[in-house]
């Protein structure tokens, strides 16, 4: 082997202990995080990413006293390379025979909805499947930047946006219109979407434009747009399922959250004749190179569950 071969194996592997480093920082958020994950010292990150900066000749973090950021080049780069990482990863754990191949820290970007009515009920047989998994499920109203904050995949309802971003569509779940026996007991059974303007809904204030969600019914081509008014205006989808079981008035779900409710009698769906107002779940992933087992198992998982928490369309 010559010296110059063996000065390019050198280098090379150089390299990838610092994009290592570098994939270290994004997930922990810090140069502390990652010398504890990965067993340096704070001064030894700061200078592995120092060599990567010299070596792709850009900076690849702004940093303050208070705040660590990725710089637009930092962002790209680590959006390349992180699958990559994550694949070699992969890789050696296959190549070593071990059964646990779905392993390390899985950082879930979610809505309060998916998170807490959809996913929570499932989650202990999830983390039975993959005990050497460590998963973060992460609510918040908007999806941000998956990749500067160091997001392996987002679930999350709605069309997604336009981005270098990978979408995969799970299911799409019918939004329905419904109420309990007691409150349409008390107020009477609306025999049409117009007639809402007559009950007590419960309002969602959209995180976009701080004003309550329209509330819409469609039917093939046919939409409609209803105005409603209530005294009570939530954001939580917790909150509104647990206020409309209370009685409080008619609220819209998405059917895939409150199947069990919907079958039980607990809620009764207003307008079945009115069945296709729909909201799609969507994976979002930051590659479109092979995705990591971790959020391959993830994406499996998802798609059990609503597969289990949704029914058929209905027939019209």
């Amino acid at each position: 082997m010559t010296q110059n071969h063996e000065l390019k194996m050198t280098l090379d592997g150089r390299l990838l202990s610092n994009v290592s480093v570098l994939a270290a920082v994004v997930e922990g958020g810090s140069f502390a995080s990652a010398s504890t994950a990965l067993g340096l010292t704070p001064s030894g990150v700061s200078r592995a990413i120092a060599r990567l900066e010299a070596r792709i000749g850009v900076r690849l973090f702004d940093r303050t006293t208070r705040s660590l950021s990725l710089t637009d080049e930092g962002r790209l780069l680590y959006a390349n390379i992180n699958p990559l990482v994550l694949g070699i990863e992969d890789a050696v754990t296959m190549a070593s025979g071990s059964s646990g191949a779905v392993r390390g820290r899985l950082r879930v970007n979610t809505d309060a909805f998916t998170s807490r009515l959809l996913l929570a009920p499932h989650l202990p047989r999830f983390l039975d499947l993959y005990p050497e998994l460590t998963l973060e499920l992460i609510a918040r109203d908007q999806l941000g930047d998956l990749v500067a904050e160091g997001f392996d995949i987002a679930v999350r309802f709605g069309e997604p946006p336009s981005s270098s971003l990978v979408a995969r569509k799970l299911m799409e779940s019918r939004v329905v219109t419904v109420a309990t026996p007691a409150y349409l007991k008390r107020r009477g059974k609306p025999a049409k979407p117009a007639d809402l303007a007559d009950h007590s809904c419960i309002q969602v204030r959209n995180p976009f434009t701080g004003q309550p969600f329209a509330w819409e019914f469609q039917r093939g081509r046919k939409r409609l747009k209803v105005p409603t008014t209530g005294r009570l205006l939530l954001t939580d989808s917790g909150t509104l399922l647990a206020t409309t079981l209370a009685g409080v008035g008619v609220a819209q779900i998405k059917a895939v959250g409150i199947q069990p409710q919907l079958d039980s009698g607990e809620l009764v769906d207003l307008f079945p004749d009115w069945p296709d107002e729909r909201f799609p779940l969507y994976a979002l992933y930051p590659s479109r190179h092979l995705p990591a087992a971790k959020v391959r198992a993830f994406i499996d998982f998802v798609t059990t569950v609503v597969g289990t928490g949704a029914k058929a369309r209905p027939k019209r």
